[in-house]
This record gives C-alpha cells, sequence and structure tokens, in this order.
C-alpha cells in the first residue's frame, strides 16, 4: 500500500494519499491547499483517484478540495454535518485573513460505518464528532490498522473545542468510544504534526488518562 502525508498550507495541514500499488487506485484526505504538490505525487506514483475525502469542514482541511477534483474528476465527500461550514468557507477565510478558496458540489455524503475501497484496500469511516459536528476519522483496518484522525486526535493532544459546533464532552466520547477501541499499535496520522499510535495515547494524553 502507498501511504503519503504531505503538510499543506499555512496551518501545516496533514494531506494523505493512500494507494493500491496494483490497481493504482487512490483516496486524498483532507486536500486542503497546495494542490500542485498532491498532484506531484500521484503522478510519481501513477495513481488515479477514486475520491476525494475531508475529515472535517474547516478550510485548512477543505480548501483544494474544488482544484483537485476539476483536475481529477474524482468525487468530493465530506459529512452532511460539516456541509454548512463548507458552504460558508468565504467567512472562515476572512476570519483567518486569508483569500477564499473555490468551492465545488460535494458529490457524497460521509456515513458512520462506511468504507470506501480503492483497489484491493478499503478506507472504514467513522463519525467522531467534537472538533466539530461531522468530524469524522478514517481507517485501513488490515493488519495493524491506520488511523488518519483529523483533527479529533493528535499527538499529545486533541482537537480544539471552542469553534462552531464543536463540543468537549463531545470529542472525548468519540476518541474513547471509537477511536480507543482499536489495537494499541494502530498508527495514528493526525490532521497535523507527528504521527503517533493508539496506545501511546491511551496511556500518556493528559486529556484522556483520566476519567
Amino acid at each position: 500500500m502507498i501511504v503519503e502525508s504531505i503538510p499543506v498550507g499555512g496551518l501545516m495541514c496533514n494531506c494523505v494519499i493512500v494507494g493500491d500499488e496494483t490497481s493504482k487506485r487512490a483516496i486524498v484526505i483532507d486536500p486542503g491547499d497546495e494542490v500542485e504538490k498532491v498532484s506531484a505525487l500521484l503522478h510519481k506514483h501513477g495513481l488515479t483517484v477514486a475520491a476525494i475525502v475531508a475529515t472535517h469542514g474547516h478550510i485548512d482541511h477543505v480548501g483544494g478540495i474544488a482544484k483537485l477534483k476539476a483536475l481529477t474528476g474524482a468525487p468530493a465527500m465530506i459529512h452532511e454535518a460539516d456541509m454548512p461550514m463548507y458552504e460558508n468557507i468565504a467567512l472562515q477565510a476572512q476570519w483567518l485573513g486569508v483569500p477564499p478558496p473555490e468551492t465545488t458540489a460535494i458529490d457524497t455524503h460521509l456515513r458512520d460505518g462506511q468504507a470506501l475501497e480503492f483497489g484491493k484496500h478499503k478506507l472504514e469511516v467513522r463519525h467522531t464528532p467534537g472538533h466539530s459536528p461531522g468530524s469524522v476519522s478514517f481507517i485501513i483496518p488490515a493488519g495493524s490498522p491506520i488511523v488518519f484522525a483529523g483533527d479529533t486526535l493528535f499527538a499529545g493532544s486533541i482537537g480544539r473545542t471552542d469553534l462552531w459546533g464543536g463540543s468537549f464532552d463531545q470529542i472525548i466520547h468519540s476518541i474513547r468510544s471509537s477511536l480507543f477501541s482499536l489495537p494499541d499499535d494502530s498508527v495514528v496520522l493526525p490532521g497535523h504534526g507527528p504521527r503517533t499510535t493508539i496506545g501511546v495515547e491511551r496511556t500518556t494524553n493528559p486529556f484522556l488518562v483520566n476519567g
């Protein structure tokens, strides 16, 4: 399996490409910006994009969806509960003081329990609200699972919950009930910053070791 992670944009969102070596089918997670870098990686591996997905609707994770969709023709997917944020991306841009990116039609709303196939592999969708109402995490379950946690779980921290629709209680519940059901050796690739594992976060994350 191909797994490429690159930080994009001013807020250094981790955009991830997961691809199947045989079929050359891929899924792009959180193309927040710098689509030319994402495109270069796709070309490097000879990949065709089967889907463009977002862990949530904040601008640093969805800002490049329209450009990547125009380049690849792949369907764009986000959870329905975060559609209001995507539809008001210009307000997000204004809040950050940056030019608003283009938007596009969202083709499919992600659902909890959904499986997105790319070649012989699949990406499982788990609804993990708290950072935002429509936050999701993606999991590749085969072998030692890989978790693409967006801004739900970080190395040594959790996503902020003081933005629109955020809930501290909800994000803690999402992590404990959904992500912590995975084995300790599951690798976590957060939406920002370095990778970690479920085991490390279960035993050392200061937001989660108590209670």
